[in-house]
């Protein structure tokens, strides 16, 4: 019986110091504790995670003040609307910067998390009074523009803040705008960039929407035609290879 005691005190005491080495090594000074858990890359469904990995280069950190168009523009969310952001997103624009983010095309992201920068994109900076129960011109052209008229247009509405055909305000206005008709800038703006530019302005610019770019006595919104018209004149603009050339020496 004591043989049988002594021996079962034995096989418990071995397993205490199993178990305390155990734990001691588990928690030894100097040892790196656990990793924190990573999720894979498309299992990342925040929007301001996937917005400032893949959009804010580009559109801003806060979606505005970047190099391409202001994503902090309730009228442009208004205008452009979910589904046309989510397209452009996933597919890209040809001959831009604009790269196609979503898998099928060669992209690195779901649907489903190009569907949540769209659907965030208008939370997080859309407003449903953005168009003030004006119905607007559409996001896209239907119609081809007529570029002669489209100089009429633009003598019109947009004169006065880009000055004489479109080269930049002239001295003394008080505003300080850069050619639209400059080669290199129209060579890096598709036409529709151009029309939404003209749609919805550039907010931290304290540019105008398409309802304010006339003032005073007989003020009016642009028409849709108006706004392709115009869109056709800046493009009749670019030239084939834009940039300077410069002279070989010999």
């Amino acid at each position: 019986m004591r043989l049988r005691d002594s021996s079962s005190v034995a096989s418990w005491l071995t397993a205490c110091v199993i178990s305390l080495a155990a734990a001691g090594c588990s928690s030894a000074p100097g040892k790196p504790g656990p990793e924190p858990e990573v999720p894979r890359p498309e299992q990342v469904l925040d929007f301001a995670t996937l917005y400032g990995h893949n959009c804010s280069a580009c559109h801003g950190e806060n979606g505005k003040n970047g190099a391409a168009i202001s994503l902090d523009n309730p009228v442009y969310l208004a205008i452009a609307g979910a589904s046309n952001i989510e397209r452009v997103t996933a597919a890209g624009v040809p001959g831009t910067a604009m790269p196609p983010f979503v898998k099928a095309a060669g992209g690195t992201l779901t649907q489903q998390q190009i569907t949540i920068l769209a659907q965030g994109m208008e939370t997080t900076w859309g407003s449903p009074t953005a168009l003030a129960g004006q119905s607007p011109p559409a996001y896209a052209s239907s119609t081809p523009g007529n570029a002669e008229q489209g100089a009429k247009v633009f003598a019109t509405f947009c004169v006065r803040c880009h000055g004489t055909n479109g080269s930049g305000a002239t001295a003394g206005t008080g505003i300080v705008t850069g050619s639209l008709v400059d080669p290199s800038y129209l060579a890096l703006i598709t036409d529709q960039g151009l029309r939404s530019f003209i749609l919805a302005g550039q907010t931290e610019q304290g540019a105008h929407d398409w309802r304010s770019y006339l003032t005073g006595p007989g003020a009016r919104p642009m028409t849709d035609q108006e706004i392709t018209d115009t869109v056709a004149w800046l493009a009749s603009q670019r030239v084939a290879s834009p940039g300077q050339v410069y002279k070989q020496h010999p």
